[in-house]
């Protein structure tokens, strides 16, 4: 399942042509990030369920990834066909959606739509491992991005972090909701302009293709 860009920066960086950012293997692993769940993919679909796999899908793993895709969705409306990148091109600095709520919402619904297959090809085992995996390689992924985004956004981009977390949101929304009000800007209202949902789901079509044929895969599998 793709993921995404730095979701939030700049075109009119200060440093139009700032040096590289040293972090080696995050900046490899994002290069190559939609590649990197492949092994995952060929396990879920190739390893032998245990018993009851007639009885396929387990609800919980087709909840998981329906939850993954929707929140996936929710961020694509939000960021637009940026996610999609694999340069250190960088658009609009987004706050909006689920970016008020987590840094990295996208990410979270990738975890969620591995673990979400693992669990209904009733491989269970495997979920934690897919989880484990995806953990390691959006930890150097997000660390390279927020190093890249400090160094081209600066401030706001620092202010940004200090009031969302990175990937579970807080309960307490008050004074974030209060900074956030008065840091309104011309970057927060351009930002605020969701893309409409026919634009959404355009961008997010090989995500949505991919889990369709996914689930057949399963199907077939489950029966033969």
């Amino acid at each position: 399942m793709p993921s995404l860009i730095s979701d939030r920066t700049s075109p009119n960086s200060k440093h139009p042509d700032p040096p590289p950012v040293k972090e080696p293997v995050g900046a490899w692993l994002f290069r190559h990030r939609t590649a990197l769940p492949l092994p995952i993919a060929a396990a879920i679909l190739l390893i032998p369920a245990g018993d009851g796999a007639r009885d396929w899908p387990p609800t919980a793993g087709v909840v998981l990834t329906l939850l993954g895709e929707a929140i996936r969705l929710w961020g694509v409306q939000h960021i637009g066909a940026i996610s999609r990148t694999r340069s250190e091109r960088l658009g609009p600095l987004v706050d909006t959606g689920p970016f008020a709520y987590v840094r990295n919402p996208l990410y979270v619904g990738n975890v969620l739509l591995w673990v979400g297959f693992a669990i209904a090809a009733r491989l269970w085992w495997l979920a934690p491992i897919a989880f484990a995996l995806l953990a390691i390689e959006y930890h150097f992924i997000v660390r390279w991005e927020e190093r890249l985004l400090a160094q081209r956004i600066g401030d706001p981009y620092r202010d940004y972090v200090a009031r969302v977390p990175r990937w579970l949101p807080t309960r307490n929304r008050t004074d974030r909701g209060a900074r956030r009000a008065t840091d309104v800007s011309a970057r927060a209202a351009v930002s605020a302009v969701a893309f409409s949902w026919s634009d959404t789901l355009f961008s997010e079509r090989g995500t949505l293709i991919a889990m369709a044929a996914g689930y057949l895969l399963l199907w077939l599998k489950a029966r033969f």
